[in-house]
């Protein structure tokens, strides 16, 4: 974490420049389709010029959908992968609509066109290479559209729902193809064709290379292997990893990784684990709560056993630090990037807060007191259950706790609800949003 000297005030924060950067890719690359749409020529009736107006718009935002998910570094250490998981969500909202309306005003303009029924035409339609392949993209996006509402994806196992959300990638294939084959606004002139291919391979590229071939070639390079297993309490444990030139490993406490174990588990099934001690270059830690098969069965890994890792990801690092003081605010075993935060600052000024319902379920209680205490900090552990009428993260609780609340940056990590709660009451007393530092640690 940065020191005293190192904090300063940033004249851009770094999530405002990917903002930024991300704002100016979108204006940019709308204007150029707003360009090449009007100067290309029209469709074969209004009504196909219009569908020809939303398909070139759904091509732009699968590509942005693409840059979302590729887990570029650049983006996701200021933005967050929490974050950009979010934005595709909504955007993929949008890219359904758009794909549906789409397709929906081609098979209207084509029945006007030919003066039959739009279910006619929608047989036609299916008979031709192209629009089958439009056809067959279109029904992949609405799947995943419909498995993808809040209700229906909370009733699916997250490997089911992983599984059908990857059919995406063969959807985006199929565009693709049905583009090169439909459309003529991007052929209409040199510079529109290398735009074109320019974009496509950029964002296939970028997603290849920050989804594949990143993770392959750093788990080769490193080596990852579990170097101990360590119970930390009857249903939590910590599992250290090493591995080959570890101190090249790009890794910051706070971060998270997407963990594999092969020969423990299938090799498609992953965790996502934060790192609950600084990285030090010569080895890792994850620290894990049984709420599942996977991390209930993390104690019988096997030292020695090779571990796959994706990662490090994240932005919930001092890299966003703006203030000297720091508060630290873990919930549960959302601790353990907060632990990891406070091993990495070597300054005083800190203080944590650290909510549990009984001071037994305490994870890493030990560690904490030990860092607080050599950085002359201050440590509270808050235990009591809310529904019995323990408030700590009350406004006026926190500002008794912490008078110079306003004067920190402040990190918090624990469940959705106590995060949202310790939020509305910072916000309440006046805490800057750019000081105040969240991410859940999740793949979806």
């Amino acid at each position: 974490m940065a020191t005293s000297t190192q904090v300063r005030q940033r004249s851009l924060s770094p999530v405002t420049q990917a903002r930024l950067a991300m704002w100016a890719f979108v204006v940019v690359n709308l204007a150029i389709v707003e360009v090449l749409f009007f100067t290309a020529g029209t469709g074969k009736n209004e009504i196909l010029t219009v569908a020809k107006f939303f398909g070139l718009h759904a091509a732009v935002v699968m590509m942005f959908q693409l840059l979302l998910v590729a887990r570029l570094p650049w983006l996701d250490r200021r933005i967050g992968m929490d974050r950009l998981t979010v934005w595709h969500r909504w955007i993929g909202f949008t890219l359904l609509w758009t794909v549906l309306t789409h397709a929906t005003i081609v098979v209207l303009g084509y029945a006007t066109l030919d003066g039959v029924s739009m279910l006619k035409t929608f047989g036609a339609l299916a008979g031709v290479t192209a629009s089958l392949l439009g056809m067959l993209a279109a029904t992949i996006i609405i799947v995943i559209g419909v498995v993808s509402i809040r209700p229906i994806r909370r009733k699916l196992r997250y490997e089911t729902w992983h599984g059908v959300h990857m059919l995406l990638y063969v959807a985006l294939g199929l565009a693709f193809v049905h583009q090169l084959l439909e459309t003529t606004t991007f052929a209409s002139s040199t510079f529109a064709m290398i735009y074109w291919w320019a974009l496509w391979i950029f964002a296939f590229g970028s997603l290849i290379a920050g989804r594949i071939v990143v993770p392959l070639w750093r788990n080769k390079y490193h080596q990852f292997r579990v170097s101990a297993v360590v119970p930390e309490a009857p249903n939590v444990v910590s599992i250290h990893v090493t591995g080959r030139n570890l101190d090249k490993l790009p890794a910051r406490a706070g971060q998270f990784s997407i963990w594999r174990f092969p020969g423990h588990r299938h090799w498609w099934l992953a965790n996502p684990f934060s790192l609950s001690a600084a990285p030090n270059g010569q080895g890792l830690r994850l620290t894990a709560k049984a709420v599942g098969d996977g991390s209930t069965n993390l104690r019988n890994i096997q030292v020695g056993s090779r571990v796959f890792m994706e990662g490090p990801y994240g932005a919930f690092t001092a890299q966003h630090r703006t203030k000297h003081g720091i508060l630290l605010i873990a919930g549960g075993v959302g601790v353990t990037p907060i632990r990891a935060l406070l091993e990495e600052d070597p300054t005083g000024n800190v203080i944590v807060l650290y909510r549990v319902r009984h001071e037994s379920e305490a994870v890493l209680l030990h560690e904490l007191q030990h860092l607080v205490s050599v950085r002359r900090g201050r440590l509270h552990v808050l235990t009591g259950r809310t529904d019995q009428g323990a408030r700590p993260f009350e406004p006026g609780t926190l500002r008794t706790a912490v008078p110079d609340i306003r004067e920190r940056d402040v990190y918090i990590c624990g469940p959705t609800a106590m995060t949202e709660a310790v939020e509305d009451s910072l916000r309440k007393l006046g805490v800057p949003d750019s000081q105040i530092h969240t991410e859940k640690f999740s793949m979806a």
